[in-house]
């Protein structure tokens, strides 16, 4: 397999450190972003303690400058970037009567402005190579909505319109663009909510429990292989059968 330069947005968090894993075991250079540098650093160096060597960007992707530095850091350290994965995401969750405009906006901003903010300064170099991997993180709730997430729902669910204009816009020029929807992962943030809430999530997944972050790599690394060339526009929908569509 031929080594590629994988930027991983929001890479510190369970789901993007899973992806950092997979896409290095798989001979990548890879490279996340930060805004805590004091954590970010205690993270590389257990990344490193582990037997992964993972590069570091500061930049908040809510900003459009901020973020074109990471994507010129990353590229300083490691060389042009093949494969990005918008990975970074938070919620704000409240009822939309409750909802205020900093709770939209916030979520709105990290969790699809920022897919632009990223996207934006690496498809011209791809499109020049002729090759491209852009995988968005998105999630179940952007598919079926979920109940005080208007604003998350609603980033989740542009984040795939995205995807899908970009796939055909850049198709012949051999990037793929292509969406993974989990649905609930045993992350540290799932796992902090009380076990009984927990356990009647569970319970309401056919497979009679939560995604484990490393099921949500596995689809990640399916995507950006070369074997993958044909798949793009595509929403992989990764929820233990919490969610089915046709």
């Amino acid at each position: 397999m031929t080594t590629r330069v994988a930027l991983v947005t929001g890479g510190t968090g369970g789901i993007g450190t899973a992806i950092c894993k997979k896409l290095a075991q798989m001979g990548h250079k890879v490279a996340t972003n930060y805004r805590n540098e004091e954590k970010a650093r205690a993270w590389q160096q257990q990344m490193k303690a582990e037997g992964f060597d993972v590069a570091l960007a500061a930049g908040d992707v809510t900003d459009p400058e901020q973020a074109a530095a990471v994507i010129k850091e990353v590229e300083s350290q490691l060389g042009p970037i093949d494969i990005l994965i918008n990975n970074a995401g938070i919620t704000r969750d409240t009822t939309f009567h409750r909802m205020s405009t900093l709770q939209w906006t916030d979520v709105i901003s990290t969790n699809l402005n920022s897919v632009f903010n990223m996207t934006r300064p690496v498809i011209e170099g791809m499109r020049e190579r002729k090759w491209g991997r852009i995988i968005q993180i998105s999630s179940i709730n952007g598919l079926k909505g979920q109940y005080g997430q208007a604003n998350y729902a609603a980033a989740k669910a542009g984040m795939h319109g995205f995807t899908i204009s970009l796939a055909r816009e850049n198709a012949k020029l051999g990037i793929t663009v292509n969406t993974v929807s989990p649905g609930y992962v045993a992350t540290d943030m799932v796992m902090a909510v009380p076990e009984e809430v927990r356990a009647k999530i569970a319970a309401d997944i056919p497979t009679g429990r939560l995604g484990k972050p490393e099921e949500i790599a596995y689809a990640v690394a399916f995507l950006v292989d070369d074997q993958a060339s044909w798949i793009t526009g595509s929403n992989l929908d990764i929820n233990g059968g919490h969610h089915m569509g046709w």
